[in-house]
C-alpha cells in the first residue's frame, strides 16, 4: 500500500507540474501529460510508477471510447449525413493515399511488399484521441478544419477493420478462419442490438430514472450504454470507439444529451489523461538511441509525407489554404490504433521485435510532437485567414449577439421561452423535471434535461458564451447557488432571477443577480393597482404610487413590512 500511495503521489506531482508548464507556454495539457509519462515511465531510469505499460494503455483506451461517445452526443444523424462527402471521400482518399505512399517508403526497409504496405497503412492512421482532445481543448471542434479532421478520423476508425482482417493472410502461422457469412451475420446482429438499445431501450430507461430524479441510476445507465456499445462492436470485430460513437449519435436527439455528457465528462477526462501518460511511458529511448539517425529519419519522413498528402487532398476538395495547413499539421502523426495493429502483427509473426519497437516508438514520438506542430501550423495559417469562433448556440443565429440560458421550465420559464422565441433570440432551457422537458420539446422548444446547479453541465453547454442567464427555478437555495457561481466565474453574464418573496430577493441580489423580480410583491402591487383603478383613483396617481413602491428595489415596501 505504501508503494502504491507513493506511486500515485509521484504521478500526480509530476503530471501537475508538467501540465502547468505546458499550458503556461501555450501548448495545451496533452504535451505535459506525454512528458509526464516519459518521466515516470520504465525507460528513463528514474522512479517508475509501473512497468505494466501495455496493460495500463489497454485499460485507459476506454477513455478513447468515452471520448467518441461524447462526440457522438454532439453529432446528430442529419449532421453526420451532411458530412458524407468528407467522411467517405476525403477520409477514404487520405487513408489510401497516405497508406500507399508510406508503404512504398517502408519497402526500402522491409523486403516483403505486403508487410511494408501493412505498416504504411497502419502509420497512415492518425490519433483520434490526441486530435479530438486538442480540438476540444482549443475550442476548434466546429471550425472547418475541425469538422474535416473528425470526418477523416471517423473513416480511419472504419479502416482498422479491414487491416485487422488482412493480418492473418500475411502470417505464416496456421489460423482458424471464420466463414465470411458467419462474420457478416455477427456484425448485422450486433448492429441491430446497438440500434435497439440506442434508439429505444436506453432512452426509455433514462426516462424512468429521470422522473425519479435518481442521479446514481442515471450515471450507471449512461455508463452501461457506453460499455454495452463498445462490447457489441468489439464482439462483431469492429472498433469499440466506433460503437460508442454510434451509441452517442443515437442518444444525441434525446433530451438528456447535455446531462449525459456532463455526467461522463469527469470519467473521460481522467481516463484520457492516463491514456496520454501511458503513451509517454511507451517511448523507449534506449531503442531509439541504438540507431537515432534512422529512427529520426522515419519520424521526419512520415510526418512530412502525411502532411503533404492531407494538404493536397484538402485543397482538391475545395478547402482553403489556411484550413489545409492546420489540418496537415494536425493529422500527420500516427495513432493509438497502431498499437493494436502492431501488437496483433507481432503476435502473428508478421513483424519481428525490432519492427514492433520501431513502430511503437514512431507512433509515440509523432504524438509527442503534434501539440507543438499544431500550434505552429495554426500560427502559420492564421496569417492567411481568420476563422470564426465556435458557438454552441449554433451557426444559424451566429449573427445575433443575445444568447440566453433559461434555468427552469415551469410556468414562468414557459412564458419567458415563448417571448424569446417570438423575438428570434437564440436560447436554451434546462429543467430536472422530465415531464416538463418532454412537454417543452413537444411544443418545439429547445428544452433539455439537466441540473443547472451542476458545474459540469455549465462547462458542457459552454455557459461562458451566453449573454444572459434567467433563473426561474423554485428551489431558492439552488437559485442562490447558481447565481453566485455564475457571477464569480462569468462576471460578463447578466443574471435575471425571480424570487418568491423579498427575503429570497435580497439573497439573490447579494449573490450577484443584476435584477430580481419578487413574485409575491409584484402580484400584491398589481392587485392593489387594479383595486385603486376600480375605486376611481386617477390613473396618474396610481402610476406614481406604483413607481414609488418599486423604487430602489421595493424600498417603500421594506419599510412597510418592518412595521
Amino acid at each position: 500500500m505504501d508503494l502504491f500511495l507513493l506511486s500515485v503521489l509521484v504521478l500526480l506531482a509530476v503530471t501537475s507540474i508538467m501540465v502547468t508548464i505546458s499550458r503556461h507556454i501555450g501548448l495545451g495539457s496533452i504535451l505535459g501529460l506525454l512528458i509526464a509519462g516519459i518521466i515516470v515511465g520504465p525507460h528513463t531510469g528514474g522512479f517508475t510508477v509501473t512497468s505494466q505499460v501495455e496493460a495500463l494503455r489497454h485499460f485507459t483506451e476506454f477513455g478513447v471510447v468515452l471520448l467518441l461517445f461524447i462526440i457522438g452526443l454532439e453529432m446528430q444523424p442529419s449532421k453526420l449525413w451532411s458530412m458524407r462527402k468528407e467522411v467517405f471521400g476525403l477520409g477514404s482518399l487520405q487513408v489510401i493515399a497516405s497508406g500507399v505512399v508510406l508503404g512504398f517508403y517502408m519497402h526500402f526497409f522491409v523486403e516483403d511488399l505486403g508487410v511494408a504496405m501493412l505498416i504504411g497503412f497502419t502509420l497512415a492512421l492518425s490519433s483520434t484521441a490526441l486530435v479530438m482532445q486538442l480540438l476540444q481543448e482549443k475550442g476548434k471542434m466546429n471550425t472547418e478544419h475541425g469538422k474535416s479532421a473528425f470526418a477523416i478520423l471517423l473513416l480511419q476508425d472504419l479502416a482498422v477493420v479491414p487491416l485487422l482482417a488482412i493480418l492473418p493472410l500475411l502470417s505464416t502461422q496456421q489460423q482458424v478462419q471464420t466463414p465470411w457469412w458467419e462474420s457478416l451475420a455477427t456484425v448485422v446482429v450486433m448492429f441491430i442490438l446497438l440500434v435497439a438499445f440506442g434508439q429505444y431501450i436506453i432512452p426509455n430507461a433514462l426516462d424512468k430514472v429521470a422522473k425519479q430524479r435518481n442521479k446514481d441510476a442515471f450515471l450507471l445507465l449512461t455508463m452501461l450504454s457506453v460499455v454495452l456499445s463498445a462490447y457489441l462492436m468489439d464482439h462483431a470485430g469492429l472498433s469499440m470507439a466506433l460503437g460508442a460513437f454510434l451509441m452517442g449519435m443515437f442518444l444525441s436527439t434525446s433530451r438528456y444529451n447535455f446531462q449525459i455528457e456532463a455526467t461522463l465528462e469527469p470519467f473521460k477526462g481522467i481516463l484520457m489523461s492516463l491514456f496520454f501518460i501511458a503513451v509517454g511511458m511507451s517511448i523507449d529511448f534506449n531503442a531509439i538511441l541504438e540507431n537515432p539517425l534512422v529512427f529520426s529519419g522515419h519520424i521526419i519522413v512520415i510526418l512530412v509525407l502525411k502532411a503533404l498528402v492531407v494538404f493536397g487532398l484538402v485543397l482538391a476538395f475545395g478547402g482553403n489554404k489556411s484550413g489545409a495547413i492546420k489540418l496537415a499539421f494536425l493529422l500527420n502523426q500516427s495513432g493509438e490504433f497502431g498499437f493494436v495493429l502492431f501488437g496483433s502483427a507481432k503476435a502473428l509473426n508478421v513483424i519481428d521485435d525490432t519492427l514492433f519497437v520501431v513502430g511503437i516508438g514512431v507512433i509515440s514520438i509523432s504524438m509527442l510532437v503534434t501539440p507543438v506542430l499544431y500550434s505552429f501550423g495554426c500560427s502559420l495559417a492564421n496569417k492567411l485567414a481568420n476563422l470564426s469562433q465556435f458557438s454552441y448556440f449554433n451557426t444559424e443565429n451566429a449573427a445575433m449577439e443575445q444568447k440566453v440560458v433559461v434555468a427552469g421550465y415551469g410556468s414562468t420559464g414557459k412564458v419567458i421561452s415563448k417571448m424569446l422565441k417570438s423575438s428570434g433570440i437564440p436560447f436554451i432551457v434546462f429543467d430536472v423535471n422530465a415531464q416538463e422537458v418532454s412537454l417543452g420539446r413537444k411544443n418545439g422548444m429547445p428544452v433539455f434535461f439537466g441540473d443547472i446547479t451542476d458545474m459540469r453541465l455549465l462547462n458542457t453547454i459552454k455557459i461562458d458564451q451566453a449573454s444572459m442567464l434567467i433563473v426561474s427555478i423554485d428551489h431558492s437555495i439552488s437559485a442562490i447557488k447558481i447565481v453566485k457561481h455564475i457571477k464569480e466565474s462569468y462576471p460578463h453574464i447578466k443574471i435575471l432571477a425571480r424570487a418568491l418573496d423579498i427575503k429570497v430577493m435580497d439573497k439573490l441580489l447579494l449573490a450577484g443577480a443584476n435584477w430580481v423580480i419578487a413574485e409575491t410583491l409584484e402580484s400584491s402591487i398589481r392587485t392593489g393597482e387594479e383595486a385603486l383603478a376600480q375605486m376611481g383613483v386617477p390613473n396618474d396617481e396610481v402610476l406614481a404610487l406604483m413607481e414609488l413602491l418599486r423604487k430602489n428595489e421595493y424600498e417603500a415596501i421594506r419599510e412597510i413590512t418592518k412595521e
